[in-house]
């Protein structure tokens, strides 16, 4: 049914599949199943394609040992405006490149160094003591076995703890069921989120418009004053935006939410796959809980509700089960799209004297979920194997195709200039979550049906379950 238009084609441009719907192109059986439609394609046209999706011009590089060369090429291959378009829209608001605020882009860049090195174990104290104090909640809840949906646990723990390192506690006598409000409604408009990315007007998507207003609201100045103990991230950003009269209430609040998104929107549900592919494989959950406990003993800790439990970053780092375990149930979940936009008419040289010609405008795509399902790179990539990044004991950071040593093996944060700046953070709160789910508590599947990947997020970040599943926990004799 499609056809290939190699008729304006000039020398050097890939393949050109066009579809035969105007405007949409490929975009419908591309929103099925990316996948495999880019599998099929690469069968029939090799590693480098052009794909005609809803109006743009997609250039897909398939081999990995060609994704060096796009991601090093980053001043005629641009992310951040694309990105910053994106999120504008969707977060509602005004676009950063406009020239109205001269450097607040780079500005804001600057502030991400409160996610690494010496600020990053100060924040990811905060987390660990905030997970304890919900767990500590948890707990004391949970005098036999307590059953709940394994993706509103994961969803509630971390939101809550999120919120609070990142904007403080709300000091209100009930500031849980405040934060389960806000959580609720992060929700919804969470759902919208794949249109609003793959711009649908939010006018046509019910009530999100009003979500996402109440939502932003909650970020507005007169009700962040009020809460008790924030994070240096989010109060270096307050004070940039200070700096900026054009900037209304409403568009800061707007930058807030979008940051707390940015935050959780992918780490929820990463979360919820780590712990749901640990507790299917009981091997997998001996080893890690072994792992932990072991940790405890050699340091002197207690488990329980009424025990703090401090790591240090290395101690973190040193967790090789726990590591290997959440990076194989990212590499399985994950499915983002790497995109980068071509700034001028170019010929983008690749290994093995190959060029591809690119026209100003054209989008290049990595996709790297192909690589993560690659059986040259990983054996029988389908199956869950908790220790996949571990050699002799040590973390595995070795991996092959054709023989031939990869740089990217795994890119559940993207890459180059997109790399997601709060991945530190989001790997060191999953692994505090995992620890102390697994450190104060017996936990266990109660049904037994298959949980499969939604795929409606392809190419957005970290896919979501297409069904909750019931578990229980109690505390650990």
């Amino acid at each position: 049914f499609f056809f290939f238009s190699v008729f304006n084609r000039k020398t050097g441009e890939p393949p050109l599949i066009n579809g035969w719907i105007p405007y949409l192109g490929k975009a419908l059986i591309f929103r099925k199943d990316a996948f495999k439609f880019l599998l099929d394609q690469q069968k029939k046209l090799g590693d480098i394609f052009t794909v005609h999706i809803a109006g743009r011009y997609i250039t897909f590089i398939m081999d990995p040992f060609q994704y060096v060369y796009v991601i090093r090429n980053s001043k005629q291959l641009e992310f951040h405006e694309f990105a910053d378009k994106m999120a504008s829209k969707t977060f509602d608001y005004p676009a950063l490149s406009k020239g109205k605020f001269p450097d607040l882009k780079e500005n804001l860049h600057r502030i991400y160094q409160y996610l690494q090195g010496k600020p990053l174990d100060i924040i990811s104290d905060h987390m660990m003591k905030n997970l304890q104090d919900i767990f500590e909640w948890k707990c004391s809840q949970a005098t036999d076995w307590e059953t709940e949906k394994m993706y509103k646990f994961c969803c509630s723990v971390m939101f809550e703890a999120s919120f609070v390192t990142l904007y403080g506690r709300v000091p209100a006598a009930d500031g849980h069921k405040v934060i389960s409000e806000i959580r609720d409604k992060f929700i919804k408009f969470d759902a919208s989120f794949p249109y609003l990315a793959a711009n649908i007007p939010i006018e046509l998507l019910g009530a999100t418009k009003k979500v996402r207003k109440e939502l932003i609201h909650h970020f507005l100045l007169q009700n962040m004053t009020k809460w008790l103990g924030g994070s240096k991230v989010v109060q270096a950003r307050q004070d940039i935006f200070e700096k900026y009269e054009l900037l209304g209430d409403y568009d800061k609040a707007a930058h807030h939410f979008a940051f707390l998104w940015a935050s959780v929107g992918n780490t929820i549900p990463a979360t919820f796959w780590a712990m749901y592919y640990l507790l299917r494989h009981p091997e997998a959950l001996a080893a890690v809980r072994d792992e932990i406990d072991h940790l405890l003993q050699s340091t002197g800790q207690k488990r329980g509700p009424t025990y703090n439990i401090h790591l240090t970053r290395e101690q973190l780092d040193n967790l090789v089960y726990l590591e290997s375990a959440l990076n194989e149930s990212l590499r399985m979940c994950s499915s983002s799209m790497n995109i980068r936009i071509s700034q001028e008419d170019f010929v983008l040289k690749l290994e093995g004297n190959q060029e591809v010609s690119l026209r100003k405008g054209d989008w290049i795509a990595l996709y790297p979920q192909i690589l993560h399902m690659d059986p040259e790179v990983y054996e029988d990539p389908k199956e869950y194997k908790f220790d996949r990044y571990i050699e002799n004991g040590k973390k595995k950071t070795t991996f092959y195709k054709a023989g031939r040593k990869l740089k990217y093996f795994l890119m559940p944060f993207g890459s180059g200039i997109s790399m997601c700046p709060g991945r530190f953070l989001a790997m060191n709160e999953m692994k505090m979550f995992l620890f102390l789910l697994l450190a104060h508590f017996d936990v266990e599947l109660v049904e037994n049906k298959a949980v499969r990947l939604d795929n409606s997020r392809m190419g957005l970040g970290i896919l979501l379950p297409d069904v909750d599943i019931a578990f229980r926990y109690k505390l650990r004799s």
